[in-house]
């Protein structure tokens, strides 16, 4: 009898040593959280435009975010580092007046719309009527126009921890537009992910491109440079631009280019070098073709590890094409939510999107929504480290 207890306590032993370490893990996992410093709801609260402004809270098993619905913006996005630290990889700023009172960068976290990107001259015919948009990036138009969607307060639902929903009614004439536009977007974050849809509907034709505009930088917002981050792009092609920043309208094949990401390099690696499109833009900030129109479900579009943190950001989308954005317009005018300055490229975009200036393009994919269809696009972003 002895003998047989003797097996059966060492097996209890086991399991139980077993569900102590898991217990401690659980814990120990739940603890780091409690370290971060997400911005403070209070200062976020106002009334602009007739609307209530919020911030709010979101959080999964391995990542936590703010978000306003003022510009439906990512405010920040804590991840583990390769030591298991949480880390805000997000550019940003600690409260509302920061964001909006125009002295700083307008995009941070944002939501873009009606159209992301460029539109050559401000300028497009449609149905045989041209109509006339904002000139806010000389001699174009950029983002929406004076007063994108980064601008309006967006109606929220907060419909569980991790699912925040927002929606904005853009009216016929808003910024130039035409037709009503009924926007759905939704953050939503599951284990090591985080994914922003958008759905649109309109009672009149009319361009439609929306994106998320967050700066990143994998070591942490503040922390430098992002010149030695790794970027991987799965595109075979790339609009080159003109001296606006306007895509002269055709698709060039990145291979032995200096926009041949498919395999990881160093953004710094090729920069400096003395391409006419590099020289044109201070660096890179131009769209890379992955496709010539959208995808039924999100597939692999680009990958960013950062150098010092071993953070690992994955992005899957179905969109067509990708802005790749160095940060060269950052200036260190901006002080962000650690009191560091943002300056010159520390940090970078990839904004999941159709083509800059499509409206005026024929061979590029179509961005023009029907009272019929239904806009839909949605882009995950997912997270690990590196080992």
């Amino acid at each position: 009898m002895k003998k047989l207890l003797l097996p059966i306590f060492m097996v209890f032993l086991t399991i139980s040593a077993c569900q102590v370490e898991k217990s401690e893990e659980k814990e120990l996992s739940s603890s780091i959280w409690d370290e971060i410093s997400l911005p403070n709801v209070a200062d976020f609260q106002a009334e602009m435009d007739g609307k209530k402004v919020e911030l709010y809270h979101l959080s999964s098993a391995g990542i936590r975010a703010a978000v306003t619905n003022y510009g439906g913006r990512l405010v920040s996005l804590w991840v583990e580092d390769s030591t298991g630290k949480p880390v805000d990889i997000v550019l940003g700023f600690n409260s509302l007046t920061e964001y909006s009172d125009g002295r700083n960068e307008k995009y941070h976290g944002a939501t873009i719309g009606r159209y992301a990107n460029r539109i050559a001259k401000g300028k497009f015919k449609l149905n045989g009527e041209g109509y006339t948009l904002a000139i806010n990036n000389d001699p174009n138009h950029l983002h929406g126009g004076d007063k994108g969607f980064e601008s309006v307060v967006w109606e929220a639902i907060l419909e569980n921890d991790s699912t925040l929903k927002l929606s904005y009614l853009s009216k016929d004439g808003e910024e130039g537009y035409p037709g009503n536009l009924d926007v759905v977007q939704y953050y939503k974050l599951s284990g090591n992910k985080m994914e922003i849809s958008f759905e649109a509907k309109t009672d009149k034709a009319t361009p439609v491109n929306l994106c998320n505009h967050a700066f990143f930088n994998l070591n942490g917002e503040g922390s430098g440079t992002v010149h030695k981050h790794w970027i991987t792009i799965a595109a075979d092609n790339f609009t080159p631009v003109d001296e606006t920043l306007i895509p002269t309208g055709e698709i060039k094949a990145v291979n032995q280019s200096v926009f041949d990401f498919r395999e990881a390099a160093r953004i710094h690696d090729r920069i400096e070098a003395l391409d006419d499109q590099l020289l044109t833009a201070n660096g890179y900030d131009h769209n890379f073709v992955l496709a010539m129109e959208p995808k039924p479900s999100p597939e692999f579009m680009a990958r960013v590890k950062g150098d010092r943190s071993g953070i690992i950001m994955e992005m899957h989308s179905t969109e067509p094409g990708v802005q790749f954005y160095g940060g060269n317009f950052m200036d260190g005018s901006n002080i962000g939510k650690s009191d560091q300055a943002y300056h010159f490229r520390t940090a970078f975009c990839l904004e999941p999107q159709h083509f800059p200036n499509s409206p005026n393009q024929k061979n590029f994919p179509n961005t023009i929504l029907q009272p019929e269809d239904t806009y839909q696009t949605t882009t995950i972003y997912s997270f690990s480290k590196a080992k």
